[in-house]
């Protein structure tokens, strides 16, 4: 086996995790070179990812959580375009960690890094927010607000659609946002409850907010709760289940771009990291980074032609 060099970035509250000290040293004597770097803040990403590529290290493996991750991808792409052939890797180690879950990724920190080690990497889409990017998700509106306050009878009561009407006791007492969305498909104006603009499959800890998406189609999918009264409840759970082009109340399409233009300022997070704001455009870019997958990983294009689905 060829000796691999590859860099853990190790989020500081994981530094003490006994497993993972295990598995890098296991690795070591495997003859494997694994590098650990520890951060301290949110700013050691960027320095980090940019001595990786000043060290000629052709992989890095983030170790935490969504968050992690997403500080990752905003690293990358402050670099320059010949460097952006950084192949990533992550060790799931937050709370959520929903996009290495929808990717398949298991938890187990041992064969996640030997994955890591031994895995091929892909190019995969992410999407730019204005002057920021994301990998997984973002979720506006009065969901950005709640997202960990959903409690657990809701999600039973709710299913699947627990995320996108997360709150629904709630939000039948907040005041909708009032503004526009515009896509390649045309322009929408009214009251939005919440909107979700999905790279990956899931997000909030497990909710699929897009089941069909893919993180190398590029395309986003998108999400459009509207306002609505306890009176139609019915038929938006029912509307949340079809996933429907079609619908009055919540409906879900595609696009390359979408841009939004509110009056005030809207709850918006991208990956579960608050970016509040009035305006912003949505671009996705098709395969910018390169991303370690699994072997069949559900959430790529050819993984789903080769399984027919």
């Amino acid at each position: 086996m060829p000796t691999t060099h590859i860099r853990l970035l190790l989020n500081g509250k994981k530094a003490s995790n006994v497993d993972i000290r295990q598995s890098v040293m296991a690795l070591r004597e495997q003859g494997h070179t694994v590098d650990v770097r520890v951060s301290w803040e949110s700013a050691d990403m960027l320095r980090f990812i940019s001595e990786a590529i000043a060290d000629n290290v052709g992989r890095v493996v983030i170790g935490g959580g969504d968050g992690s991750l997403n500080e990752a991808v905003n690293a990358v792409m402050q670099q320059p375009q010949q460097d952006q052939k950084l192949e990533i890797a992550v060790l799931p180690l937050g709370t959520a960690n929903d996009f290495a879950t929808a990717c398949g990724i298991s938890n187990n920190i041992h064969s996640t890094l030997e994955l890591a080690i031994n895995g091929d990497s892909y190019p995969i889409d992410i999407i730019r927010a204005n002057d920021n990017y994301f990998i997984n998700a973002a979720v506006a509106g009065f969901g950005a607000q709640v997202t960990a306050e959903t409690p657990t009878e809701l999600k039973d009561f709710l299913g699947g659609g627990a995320y996108t009407l997360v709150g629904l006791a709630k939000a039948l007492g907040f005041k909708p946002y009032q503004g526009s969305i515009t896509t390649e498909k045309g322009t929408f104006n009214g009251d939005i409850v919440v909107g979700a603009i999905c790279n990956n499959k899931q997000a909030g800890g497990g909710q699929m907010l897009a089941p069909n998406a893919l993180i190398d189609d590029g395309l986003m999918d998108i999400t459009l709760l509207k306002s609505f009264s306890t009176f139609d409840i019915p038929v938006v759970l029912d509307e949340i289940q079809a996933m429907s082009h079609q619908a009055k109340f919540c409906y879900h399409f595609q696009t390359r771009w979408l841009e939004i233009d509110f009056p005030i300022t809207l709850p918006l997070n991208l990956d579960g990291e608050p970016y509040p704001t009035q305006k912003m455009r949505f671009e996705v870019l098709p395969k910018a980074i390169q991303f370690v997958l699994p072997p069949n990983c559900p959430c790529l294009e050819q993984s789903t032609q080769k399984s027919g689905i």
